[in-house]
């Protein structure tokens, strides 16, 4: 019980951000979720780097890809949460806590039916992407890289309700400004999933079907630790089990702010798909000294280099959710000056952490990529496309935080509209375009990736240039 309370189960945490430093409000809010996602990339991190250690290439290469194939089932219901978050933010700043309430339960209702849906459709889904993404031409379990991604992707998708309910929950913590409690669930969660994955695979010799049984058992956790939070909490956002229904008034809303941000991120998800479809298709250049199959080395080095790309990605991600709730509360009161300056306060942040995070990523790029996996032919590759994409984070600090203020208005459209042409259209044209009539090699194709961000970023800053926030308020 003790242990309970220094969690702060029933504490009341909720942040006000639109008063005091807009500097230290971001700060604030934005550390706990650095800190946080750093412990959530930690979940298939640490699947990935027990699994290099076995010396197992195939098995290494097959839990690196199937994120992908994940993500466009989570990235659907991650963008359509965001509505949910979007609207019980403005109500909190509107002080409105009825609403924000009633909101809290449709989308919990929500979570709940999506939950099953994901669940049967991923177990379904699964041996057709893998097909696709790896170019197996329906040699299915055949292929060495096939079968164990089939392993983890059919667990992880059997446990997948405990993961939406997560993010959903926390997703309901952080619209009030409250991200500490969700950074506490993450870090019990990350230690028991590191804890397990050692048991089961050097211990119990489970293999990829440890990881993934790992990753679902900490994701329960989390969840657990999530939900008492919310039927303990004495704000807005306490949960009741028997209000969780639809209310239509309250479904709408979530569905207007966001359906076209699921869209959005199902969509990329799936065009990354295609992404993928490219890699596993390349070659390198000056052959291979490992004697590894072309097609593993390959995906292991991208991989690896997706590895160290999440980790650069954090900071950016972490300030972008704060932006969402900031500008959430401030449009709730009707200060749209405040939530620009904000917006604009955020991304100058954003550089920086990027900045500081790229130089040393680019100077030491074979040690870090070698962390993962000690392939001679999967270090090289992979820190020569670290070395070459990494300058363009920058663009990725205009895209997190300019969509996430976009977002937080209560326009999901522009950047929906915005993301699929330029992360889906442009970028496929590339792939395309460069695998047939510039190389088929890794480094080139690899280089279709940052080219998207290059796109949207400049696509972002033309329209929020020009972008009334004060009229996409949805709270009025």
């Amino acid at each position: 019980m003790e242990a309970i309370k220094r969690l702060g189960f029933g504490k009341k945490k909720a942040m006000d951000m639109t008063h005091g430093s807009i500097a230290k409000n971001i700060i604030i809010f934005a550390l706990p979720l650095l800190v946080g996602n750093l412990f959530q990339q930690l979940y298939n991190l640490v699947d990935t780097w027990v699994i290099g250690q076995t010396g197992n290439t195939a098995a290494f290469a097959a839990v690196g890809s199937v994120g992908q194939v994940i993500n466009i089932l989570i990235g659907f219901f991650l963008g359509f949460s965001s509505g949910a978050g979007v609207i019980i933010s403005q109500y909190f700043g509107a002080k409105d806590e009825e609403k924000a309430n009633k909101t809290v339960h449709t989308a919990m209702a929500m979570t709940l039916v999506m939950a099953v849906i994901f669940t049967i459709v991923g177990i379904l889904m699964t041996p057709f992407a893998l097909d696709l993404i790896l170019q197996t031409d329906g040699a299915g379990d055949a292929n060495p890289v096939f079968k164990e991604a089939k392993t983890y992707l059919t667990i992880y998708f059997a446990g997948v309700t405990s993961l939406m309910i997560y993010n959903m929950g926390a997703g309901f913590l952080r619209a009030i400004g409250d991200s500490q409690r969700p950074f506490y669930f993450l870090i019990a969660a990350a230690i028991t999933n590191t804890v397990l994955d050692l048991v089961f695979v050097f211990w119990l010799d489970m293999g990829v079907a440890g990881v993934a049984l790992a990753t679902v058992i900490a994701q329960t956790l989390s969840a657990i630790m999530t939900l008492i939070a919310l039927f303990k909490t004495d704000t807005c956002v306490k949960l009741y089990v028997k209000k969780i229904r639809f209310e239509a008034f309250y479904l709408k809303k979530i569905a207007k702010v966001g359906f076209p941000a699921a869209i959005q991120m199902a969509i990329t998800s799936f065009s990354n798909v295609f992404v993928q479809y490219y890699i596993a298709g390349a070659t390198v250049p000056g052959g291979l000294t490992s004697g590894e199959d072309m097609q593993t080395v390959v995906l292991a080095a991208w991989t690896a280099y997706s590895k160290i790309d999440q980790f650069i990605f954090l900071p950016i991600q972490s300030i972008g959710l704060a932006v969402t709730t900031f500008v959430g509360q401030n449009l709730g009161v009707n200060d749209t000056k405040r939530a620009k300056k904000g917006t604009y306060l955020a991304l100058g942040m954003a550089f920086v952490s990027a900045v500081a995070i790229i130089i040393p990523i680019m100077i030491w790029a074979p040690f870090w990529t070698s962390i993962f996996n000690s392939n001679p032919d999967v270090v090289k590759n992979a820190a020569i496309l670290l070395r070459c994409i990494s300058p363009f984070y920058v663009c990725c600090c205009v895209n997190q935080v300019i969509s996430a203020a976009l977002r937080g208005s209560g326009n999901t459209t522009a950047p929906m509209v915005i993301m699929l042409a330029t992360f889906v259209g442009f970028r496929q044209l590339m792939l395309f375009v460069i695998s047939t009539f510039i190389s088929g090699n890794l480094v080139p194709i690899g280089m279709a990736y940052p080219l998207g961000w290059l796109a949207c970023a400049t696509t972002l800053l033309i329209y929020f240039s020009r972008f009334n926030m004060s009229k996409s308020r949805i709270v009025k």
